[in-house]
This record gives C-alpha cells, sequence and structure tokens, in this order.
C-alpha cells in the first residue's frame, strides 16, 4: 500500500492538459491534470470519466441529446460524464483536477490532436 498526497503530487505538474497517472485499481486509472483555457471538443463511446477539483474551478461544457450545457465544478466537487457524451472542460485560471477513468481511456476520446496524450507519465 502506498498513501498519495495529492497536493504533494501536483506540485510536480507544471503544465496543463497532461494526465498524470498517480494510481490504479481494479483497471481504472487515478490520474491528476492541470487545466487551464479551453479543451477538444470530444467523447468517448466506452468510457465514462470522472472530474473531481481539487483546487480551482472549471466549467465543463456539454452537448447531450441536442442539448447544450454548462456546468460549473468548484473545488471539492465531481461531475460524472457518461459515455458517448460530447463535452469540453474550460478553466478560466489553472485549476487542479483528479481523473477516475478506465485505463484504456485516451485523453481526447474519438479527437487525436496536440492535446492527445497516448502514453502517460506516473508521478
Amino acid at each position: 500500500m502506498q498513501k498519495i498526497n495529492l497536493a504533494q503530487k501536483l506540485l510536480l505538474i507544471d503544465d496543463h492538459w497532461n494526465p498524470r497517472i498517480a494510481g490504479e485499481l481494479n483497471g481504472q486509472m487515478v490520474k491528476l491534470v492541470k487545466f487551464r483555457g479551453p479543451f477538444t471538443w470530444h467523447h468517448h463511446e466506452n468510457e465514462d470519466e470522472m472530474f473531481l477539483v481539487v483546487k480551482g474551478r472549471f466549467r465543463m461544457d456539454y452537448h447531450d441529446d441536442g442539448q447544450d450545457g454548462k456546468e460549473w465544478i468548484e473545488e471539492g466537487e465531481f461531475i460524472i460524464v457518461p459515455r458517448g457524451i460530447e463535452h469540453r472542460p474550460f478553466a478560466e485560471e489553472e485549476c487542479h483536477v483528479l481523473l477516475f477513468e478506465p485505463a484504456s481511456t485516451l485523453n481526447t476520446g474519438n479527437v487525436k490532436d496536440s492535446f492527445t496524450r497516448a502514453e502517460l507519465a506516473r508521478i
């Protein structure tokens, strides 16, 4: 067993939109990432994603059954984006986030662009 200090691990991250693996369990990854600005619109065919705000806040923009939505996720809150929902995180200021998702999840889902990280570092 290994105890993980989120604040200490997040201090090791000095870029944005580049998730790092902080832990694994039952085929799921616990990832840490810093957000700033807009991300890519995308969806995941087979995976749900959980976003937990450790510090700061961000907005989740989404399209669901023809409806457009925006939801602010504040420090200490989380949101689960169900598979198939087109979404895009956006942070006005730097935001520290814990992601919980299957190991197979590509950060940009069905899109491949400059934000895509096919291989993630561990911290």
